[in-house]
């Protein structure tokens, strides 16, 4: 489901490109030290810009070092590292366990269940350490997939649940921006679920899988259709995002939200008008 809160790299400075690359370096070390190497090959953009995030709302003392990795053996890369990046490792491994889940139980990827297994120990550190998130975000799921398997045309409950799964990713600490950074965390979750079922569409289509949008695609405005969904999702995560009082690496935060979360949109959109990703023969 996730992979789109992503930035647009060649459009920041190449300072700012490396200030990015820190935060990223940095979850990735965090991730390894809190939960291991397989902890270590699950991460991802989305929880990067969480850690940006939260690292701009509350700019804690941060430390910034440079080291090599087995990633990057040859060059020191620079790693930022503060007390946000621990809660960010931490959920990165919750989702991409019931990432691994979901992709077992919906196709019997052997992959995903094997990542499952791998981060299942990782898994149950992460739930004891935030058993009111952990059970938040497993209920949600258990509802989506019982919808899913039922067919249910409406997307809008699925949309929901996914969204009140990110609202409490989001919701780091209950105090004055607490319902702020949650209703930011529930109009990205909106999108994300929007903008999945639009990217899975033709290969949801062809395995005869669960899509919100597949009775939409035979209509003629079905492309401006989902170009104006998503633009209210993601106008909805603008609009509490802009009410944050934001200055640290805002400019990065500002790429991925107004630029970065469009590009999987801009490829897919670029082969549906190709012809290239429906099937023969439509809508099945």
């Amino acid at each position: 489901m996730f992979g789109y809160i992503s930035p647009v790299l060649g459009a920041l400075e190449p300072q700012r490109q490396k200030r990015y690359q820190a935060y990223y370096c940095g979850l990735c070390r965090a991730i390894r030290e809190r939960h291991g190497k397989a902890g270590q090959l699950t991460l991802s953009n989305d929880m990067t810009f969480l850690f940006v995030l939260l690292s701009s709302l509350y700019e804690p003392e941060e430390n910034e070092r440079e080291k090599r990795c087995v990633f990057h053996p040859l060059h020191p890369r620079p790693y930022l590292n503060n007390e946000y990046a621990a809660y960010c490792a931490d959920m990165n491994i919750a989702l991409a366990y019931h990432k691994g889940l979901d992709d077992w139980h919906d196709d019997r990827n052997p992959t995903g269940r094997m990542r499952a297994k791998m981060l299942k120990n990782a898994y149950q550190r992460v739930v004891a350490l935030y058993p009111e998130t952990c059970e938040g975000i497993q209920a949600c799921l258990r509802t989506i997939g019982g919808l899913e398997k039922s067919g249910a045309e409406a997307p809008d409950a699925p949309v929901n649940l996914t969204a009140r799964m990110l609202g409490l990713i989001f919701c780091y600490r209950e105090d004055n921006w607490s319902d702020t950074m949650r209703e930011m965390g529930e109009a990205l979750g909106r999108f994300i679920y929007f903008m999945d079922a639009y990217d899975d569409l033709a290969v949801d289509i062809r395995r005869k899988r669960y899509n919100p949008l597949r009775e939409h695609v035979g209509q003629e405005d079905y492309e401006a259709f989902c170009m104006d969904s998503l633009m209210l999702l993601i106008a909805e995560a603008a609009n509490a995002f802009e009410t944050l009082p934001l200055i640290r690496d805002v400019d990065l935060l500002r790429n991925i939200l107004y630029a970065g979360v469009w590009s999987r949109y801009e490829q897919r959109h670029k082969k549906s008008s190709k012809g290239m990703l429906m099937p023969k023969g439509g809508k099945k």
